[in-house]
């Protein structure tokens, strides 16, 4: 029964499945020195072996940290690795654009850039591009549009962030990866958490009783966050709407 085969295995050979229907020859992914990234490195090498991985190292006024902690994970799974520096890239081209007063205009930039670096490294492998997205953060449109959301492939799109960190550690990410607070590296000190505001187990919690029906023991003011959230961010998790004239 597919139930018995272990939830690892069962990505493992979705991931398989996909790829061969493709036609592609393996997979690249950006590797961020977060638990969302190397869990989903590891995924990558049991399927099909580190010879047809590649992980990208995508700086970006980044932390010397990220880099560190991104390479542990790619020596711990034996996942060869490019390193892009996209900072230069990043500064010329805001420097070309009128001025903005909102900060994230200039802050989705980089995983704009990001999106259009690994699809060059796919393109040149024929590989498919893995994106890291949870399903905590999908639910809620926590992601940037056509940044980290452009891949071919979520294998943690179904999964909570709570269940990314059990399989994490299932899998032998190394602790201080899946122990780091969760940052998408938009500007310095920017946390996940601290952005949406409000917890990933607290928004886990909120999401499964949505999804079961059984909204008792929630907190209407963080239900009512959590609804806000996931109306405002629909345009983000569908195609394009295309008007048909009839």
């Amino acid at each position: 029964m597919e139930n018995s085969v272990s939830l690892p295995d069962r990505i493992v050979q979705w991931l398989r499945q996909y790829l061969e229907a493709a036609g592609a020859e393996g997979f690249v992914f950006g590797l961020s020195g977060g638990v969302d990234s190397a869990t989903v490195g590891a995924l990558a090498v049991r399927a099909v072996g580190t010879g047809r991985v590649l992980a990208a190292l995508l700086p970006c006024h980044s932390l010397p940290e990220d880099l560190l902690l991104a390479q542990r994970v790619a020596d711990a799974f034996g996942i060869p690795t490019v390193i892009i520096d996209l900072t230069p890239v990043y500064d010329t081209l805001l420097a070309v654009l009128p001025p903005s007063e909102h900060p994230l205009a200039a802050a989705n930039l980089k995983p704009r850039l990001r999106m259009t670096a690994l699809y060059y490294l796919a393109q040149s492998h024929r590989y498919l591009v893995l994106g890291s997205g949870n399903k905590s953060e999908i639910s809620v449109g926590y992601f940037t549009k056509y940044g980290d959301s452009g891949a071919d492939l979520l294998p943690l799109g179904g999964l909570y962030k709570t269940q990314v960190w059990e399989l994490a550690r299932e899998l032998g990410v190394p602790p201080e990866v899946v122990e780091r607070p969760p940052t998408a590296g938009l500007w310095p000190g920017q946390t996940d958490e601290g952005e949406m505001g409000i917890t990933y187990r607290e928004l886990d919690r909120v999401l499964t009783a949505i999804e079961k029906g059984d909204l008792s023991g929630i907190d209407p003011a963080v239900l009512e966050k959590v609804r806000r959230m996931i109306a405002t961010s629909e345009h983000k998790r569908r195609m394009p709407p295309i008007f048909e004239p009839g």
